[in-house]
């Protein structure tokens, strides 16, 4: 992949400091939605952009100019509010999953629709309420599914319709210490209802998906596209032929929007290094799943740490732990070390810098101070990643 394409896209990101000090939400509408798996990516995604204290960002969300909703694929993102009611829209097909797989074991549409008016109103007092309050408020509206449905991944009927309810717009959650690295949460009703004056079709919502896609990582391919979406192939290409867009010039398969076309062909790549730590969940590479995109040919045979075992870099989709990036070129991996408070890293033949290492330090003050830990997710931590914390500290 060429460096002024990696480029381009750290530029685009927001990770070459021309967002610094943006509000949460203008950070999330140019560089995308940040990925929530209960770890600290939302946090690093604004930090690594904006320098976004984690006070910041929680009041941003305490005041919804941000929130964590279910979208595009089903799977959770951190959304500006101008995007609450298209992100609710475009994950509409993935919230039914779960009813047909509910259904076989015996659930009826009828048993939800009453479990959903009992759940509305138990939260008809404007209290945030957790599952538990709810399943003792709802009384015998819920149930359970038995051994089955443990098999199934369905254990009760309440968390269906808490998500069926989620994706309508009509409850949302709220994080119970307020932080956005976690996944214990209350719910509330949600008083306007973001999708009330939505009108806007599914496949026009794709469209909006598309148009926002190819702006936050165009250059980007139709497949990648398609990832994102969890469309089809030939659906993904109705979906964005509305948009008119263009390929980029000197690059294979890689389409930009008509209104980008220009600034991408004038666009020069830096001379100088600039660096940024990013979470390994970070759109710059989450959002096309194209690891090989952002090293170096030479790097692709590097190893990293995946599930314990050793896999080279070239062949992984993701990143396999937290990035250090120079213009878009992945050069480096971090973690961070709970029991010495510390980040520990490794590049891959970069010779360390006074600048490489106060980037190094800006993000480990932090995350030492304001978060306390980077989890990839809700499940890692420090003995899970014991192992990845000594092979980022072994790369040369």
């Amino acid at each position: 992949m060429s460096p002024k394409l990696r480029a381009w896209w750290f530029h685009r990101q927001g990770l070459d400091g021309s967002l610094r000090n943006a509000k949460p939400a203008d950070v999330l509408e140019r560089a995308g939605w940040s990925r929530s798996v209960g770890g600290a990516g939302p946090y690093l995604t604004l930090f690594a952009r904006a320098r976004t204290t984690r006070e910041a960002a929680d009041a941003a969300a305490a005041k919804l100019a941000i929130h964590e909703l279910p979208s595009a694929r089903g799977c959770t993102y951190v959304l500006p509010a101008h995007d609450f009611a298209l992100g609710l829209k475009v994950g509409e097909d993935a919230a039914a999953a779960p009813m047909k797989v509910a259904s076989r074991l015996g659930v009826t549409e009828k048993e939800i629709a009453k479990l959903e008016r009992a759940v509305l109103d138990a939260l008809a007092g404007g209290n945030a309420l957790d599952p538990d309050a709810i399943r003792d408020a709802t009384g015998k509206a819920s149930r359970s599914l038995g051994d089955e449905g443990k098999k199934k991944g369905v254990t009760t009927t309440l968390p269906l319709a808490l998500g069926r309810l989620q994706a309508r717009g009509e409850i949302r959650r709220v994080p119970m210490n307020g932080r956005l690295d976690q996944q214990r949460y209350k719910y509330v009703k949600w008083d306007p209802n973001p999708l009330a004056t939505y009108r806007a079709s599914l496949g026009d919502a794709y469209t909006e998906l598309a148009r926002r896609y190819f702006r936050w990582v165009g250059p980007a391919t139709m497949s990648e596209f398609q990832w994102f979406s969890a469309l089809g192939v030939k659906a993904a290409k109705e979906t964005a032929a509305p948009l008119g867009l263009v390929p980029a010039k000197g690059t294979d398969d890689r389409f930009v929007l008509p209104e980008d076309a220009v600034a991408w062909e004038a666009f020069e790549a830096p001379t100088a290094a600039h660096y940024a730590l990013v979470s390994s969940l970070d759109s710059i590479a989450a959002a096309r799943r194209d690891l090989r995109s952002l090293l170096d040919p030479k790097d692709t045979n590097r190893s990293a740490v995946v599930d314990a075992s050793e896999k080279p870099l070239g062949g992984l989709s993701d990143l396999p732990s937290h990035a250090i990036l120079d213009r878009g070129r992945v050069i480096g991996l971090w973690e961070y070390d709970l029991e010495s408070s510390a980040i520990a890293w490794g590049t891959f033949g970069v010779k360390k810098n006074k600048d490489l290492d106060a980037a190094v330090e800006e993000t480990e003050v932090f995350v030492r101070d304001q978060l306390g830990d980077a989890r990839s997710y809700s499940l890692d931590s420090p003995k899970s990643r014991i192992k990845r914390v000594a092979a980022v500290r072994g790369l040369r």
